[in-house]
């Protein structure tokens, strides 16, 4: 219940100081902020919403229901986008896309033309660029969640289907897409989820969403009760995701379960056909994954040949490592205490409402967060430096917030549903009779859980810590606004050289959270390979 109390307070206290704000300020917002930011908000979802359901779904059927040349690689080639966050995406496209950059350059000497002036791409930094650059980091998402419909759930029906002569145009169209939509309506709110949460992408290509209101309302006018205000109607989207997403699979049931369930027989492609499916599965993994990595490869060699690594590098990538460290700790035994209640008291109403409830953070907004927990934090210091100056007469002043405890505190929030969710999962494989018999033989449930279910989900746990590990090194939004003065991480170091515009500087972080990234992508890809 505590941990569960601990995400819905930044909610509440959101609203207070929602309210803080004057009639006026609502008027104001509602008429010369408010309309824009819903509107570019709106549309980027929307964009995303469609691009990251074709890719996604495309991609899925083709390497789930046929056979081709590179197949096998491809499949889990097709995750490597989720290694790059959407902030890192925009900052290399900008760079790669500009007009005297590597891309229009090469262009203008193919066709001849000298002057940049004469001859350039349209312009990335736009609407139709940001939905285009987060589709493809964000289709995965969708990717995954489909591409497990097709190959257990949906196997049977297809391949009957296929028996009864269904083309395969229609067999896609008729029977493998309706059977898919519950995974899609998933896979796609996870994606809209982070494309809502994007802060440093939206603001490098000029897109002014309601996370980058936020942002601006907050830090540029110090107007905390004017962003949390905006903060609520980014909320309202949140619940108006979830709703959807929930509606988009409601009356959806399937009579075979995944025990019985066999995996989907895949036609042989040969030819042009054959072809045509590589080339489909190469452009999202190019375009989202392989363009940017060979850029950053690039770009921090040439950083590196010029002026070696910088002593900032160094001190950043410490600064990541040791707070990621930190809140991983922190929220795989948080998560693990959650977990085991459950367990202990399943069937009781109370634990499952508490267990839903502390996985709420991740649905949250970083921005929106960030704002809920700021007064959380401050209030805990001003606590603690009453308590500390009474006994030892030592002034502690902002020691949560000015150490990086508070951050901790924040991603732990955050990021508690996916150690819940990860280790809940590890508990499902523990049969109940293992419980039983440990407490027949007089076992507490402490000793219970050290020595017999601990051994059995370990890698459930490690797999949870890998996760968090890397959101956490990943997370701008809630690094950018609770971080303390002079503290840096590969994060906001690539954030302001990218704002201000200085790219080569910051392709050393950028390339480090990539290959940081890349680590839970390929315990994806073992996955996939026993499959």
């Amino acid at each position: 219940m505590g941990i569960a109390a601990l995400v819905m307070a930044p909610i509440v206290v959101l609203a207070g100081l929602a309210a803080q704000g004057s009639g006026g300020l609502w008027s104001h917002l509602a008429t010369n902020v408010l309309p824009t930011a819903l509107h570019d908000t709106i549309l980027l979802l929307l964009g995303v919403g469609i691009l990251v359901s074709a890719i996604g779904t495309g991609t899925a059927w083709l390497v789930s229901a046929y056979e081709f040349p590179g197949r096998r690689a491809l499949s889990w080639a097709l995750l490597l986008p989720l290694s790059v966050p959407t902030y890192i995406i925009a900052y290399t496209y900008l760079d790669i896309l500009h007009p005297i950059g590597p891309v229009q350059t090469a262009l203008r000497a193919v066709l001849g033309i000298a002057s940049p002036r004469d001859f350039r791409l349209p312009d990335i930094r736009s609407m139709g660029g940001c939905i285009l650059l987060l589709s493809f980091v964000l289709y995965p998402y969708v990717y995954l969640t489909t591409r497990a419909m097709f190959q257990t759930q949906a196997a049977g029906l297809i391949e009957a289907a296929r028996v009864l002569g269904t083309r395969k145009v229609a067999l896609f169209f008729r029977v493998a897409l309706p059977l898919a939509h519950p995974a899609i309506a998933v896979g796609v709110s996870l994606a809209l989820m982070e494309a809502l949460n994007d802060i440093g992408a939206s603001e490098f290509l000029g897109v002014r969403t309601l996370s980058v209101s936020i942002y601006t309302t907050w830090i540029t006018r110090s107007d905390l009760p004017g962003a949390a205000q905006i903060a609520l109607v980014m909320l309202l989207v949140v619940i108006m995701l979830v709703m959807a997403e929930r509606w988009a699979r409601r009356h959806r049931r399937y009579a075979a379960s995944t025990k019985r369930s066999h995996p989907l027989k895949r036609v042989i492609l040969k030819g042009p056909a054959a072809a045509g499916a590589i080339v489909l599965c190469v452009i999202p993994i190019v375009l989202g994954f392989v363009g940017p990595a060979v850029y950053l490869v690039s770009e921090s060699i040439k950083r590196v040949r010029f002026g070696g690594i910088s002593s900032s590098i160094i001190r950043e990538l410490l600064n990541t490592i040791t707070v990621s460290f930190i809140a991983t700790l922190a929220v795989v035994c948080l998560g693990l205490v959650v977990a085991y209640a459950a367990r202990l008291e399943r069937g009781r109403r109370l634990s499952a409402i508490s267990l839903r409830v502390a996985s709420l953070g991740y649905a949250i907004p970083g921005t929106v967060l960030a704002i809920g927990m700021l007064p959380l934090i401050t209030g805990l210091d001003a606590v603690l430096d009453d308590i500390v100056q009474s006994i030892w007469n030592v002034p502690l002043r902002l020691w949560l917030l000015g150490t990086g405890s508070g951050l901790v505190i924040a991603y732990t929030v955050r990021f508690m549903a996916i150690s819940i969710g990860g280790i809940e999962a590890g508990f499902t494989r523990v049969p109940a009779s293992l419980d039983d018999a440990s407490r027949t033989l007089g076992k507490s449930a402490g000793s219970t859980l050290r020595q017999v279910h601990f051994p059995l989900i370990r890698p459930a746990v490690a797999a949870a810590a890998l996760l968090v590990f890397v959101d956490v090194m990943k997370e701008l939004p809630v690094t950018l606004l609770l971080r303390p003065l002079n503290f840096e991480t590969l994060a906001t170091h690539l954030y302001g050289e990218a704002a201000r515009g200085t790219y080569e500087e910051a392709a050393i972080a950028a390339l480090l959270i990539v290959a940081a990234g890349i680590i839970p992508v390929v315990v994806l890809g073992r996955a996939d390979q026993k499959t």
